[in-house]
């Protein structure tokens, strides 16, 4: 007999909303930490800060979002998460708000560590809440949706925030996210239902018990080194992707926005097919063959030098689509990790190691990346894409190892479903 793939449930009006706020959400905290690529020349002109200091300034938002994960996470399953994304959200528009009053590097640095205190946690109580609300079955097309975030930001946000900046100044984009992440607030407030059904878990472990035990958990660990070391790449090569496009590639700052743009197009329209493809099919296949696509393009535009303009757009499409198709179905594995009085203590930290091993690469990306004067190329920026490359393989072990968990966790709670 021939076995078909499983249908595809439908979401409800409901999870539809949940959907969008959490997406939009995604959208701003996103953005904010994305606008730094493409305002990176920029910022490095404006100020003079070298590549290691603007590298600091990228890893200063990742390192304080680590510290705000470990801080939160014994904590993250006492209360309702809903109040919880309240909370830290208008948490990250206050430090968004003075990042655009920011006059000098000392500013920004704290004006990044505020961001990231409270930024940094909103995407683990995001998956905490698609944790809760959504079957395993139906989590790789959500995983999709708030992925869209990435491409939205692309789309819209960094091609409208470079007119901006270019109009204005670089602090005029943070401006803007302040406005439009207000609005999301209110959205929250108003739409959002109440998520405590985790609280209904009788419990008698106090915060730091609770961390503790959630770090212990051996499965757990594979979850939280799978998810640092997918971090690496991401957060050793973007930084540095205005840089390169306009002192190595030789793209105008007229053409700067036109290739963000391009590239987010295509990761809005390749997300949902990939989320579509993660249910349907085993989740690690999908994940390796996202992971030699990107690691090969990686290394082609690494090396490469001045080209036209149109291969330029090429090879970000390309690379995008490698880059994102390994986060679907990587985190909908991660997300079936934790029990659900865990999700909450489990996400966070997560999301701390994430923050922390990309603060970390950011840091080791702007040592290995050198610029001799403001407009001089970027040397070494190759070395990176090897780098990435070992990375991806070691990712591809990594996943494999998680996959093989979360089917022996699955098959156990069927089996105890059926006593």
């Amino acid at each position: 007999m021939s076995q078909h793939p499983p249908v595809v449930e439908k979401f409800n009006k409901y999870q539809i909303v949940t959907i969008v706020i959490l997406a939009l959400t995604q959208f701003t905290v996103v953005l904010d930490f994305m606008v730094m690529s493409p305002l990176g020349d920029m910022l490095m002109k404006s100020m003079g800060l070298t590549t290691a200091q603007f590298g600091f300034a990228v890893s200063s938002y990742a390192f304080s979002a680590a510290i705000s994960g470990f801080l939160t996470a014994g904590f993250a399953d006492k209360f309702d998460r809903k109040k919880l994304l309240l909370f830290f959200y208008i948490g990250f528009i206050i430090g968004t708000l003075m990042c655009s009053l920011a006059t000098n590097y000392s500013m920004l640095i704290t004006a990044r560590i505020v961001t990231g205190l409270f930024g940094g946690v909103i995407g683990s109580i995001s998956l905490a809440i698609v944790a809760d609300l959504f079957p395993i079955q139906k989590r790789g097309r959500v995983m999709g949706f708030l992925q869209m975030g990435f491409g939205a930001s692309q789309v819209l946000g960094i091609p409208i925030s470079l007119y901006i900046a270019n109009y204005f100044n670089w602090e005029a984009p943070f401006m803007m996210i302040v406005v439009f992440a207000s609005l999301i607030w209110l959205i929250i407030a108003w739409k959002l239902q109440p998520i405590n059904k985790h609280l209904s878990i009788k419990t008698d472990k106090n915060a730091f018990l609770h961390l503790w035990h959630t770090i212990a958990r051996k499965e757990y660990r594979v979850g939280f080194l799978t998810t640092a070391l997918l971090s690496l790449g991401g957060f050793m090569m973007m930084p540095w992707g205005s840089a390169f496009a306009i002192n190595n590639l030789k793209v105008s700052p007229a053409q700067l926005p036109i290739m963000f743009m391009v590239g987010g197009v295509s990761s809005l329209v390749i997300m949902p097919l990939i989320g579509r493809l993660s249910d349907r099919f085993e989740k690690f296949k999908v994940f390796t063959y996202a992971s030699i696509w990107m690691a090969t393009v990686v290394i082609i535009y690494t090396n490469l030098s001045a080209v036209p303009f149109y291969f330029i757009l090429f090879m970000n499409v390309v690379m995008m689509i490698g880059i994102l198709s390994r986060m679907v179905p990587a985190m909908a594995l991660v997300s079936a990790l934790p029990e659900m009085q865990d999700r909450g203590a489990f996400m966070s930290i997560n999301s701390s190691l994430q923050q922390f091993a990309g603060g970390i690469a950011a840091a080791i990306g702007g040592m290995i990346v050198v610029q001799q004067t403001k407009t001089s190329p970027l040397e070494n920026f190759n070395v990176l894409g090897y780098v990435i490359l070992v990375l991806s393989v070691i990712n591809i072990l990594m996943v494999y190892r998680l996959s093989k968990i979360v089917k022996e966790k699955l098959a156990k709670r069927a089996a105890a479903a059926t006593v």
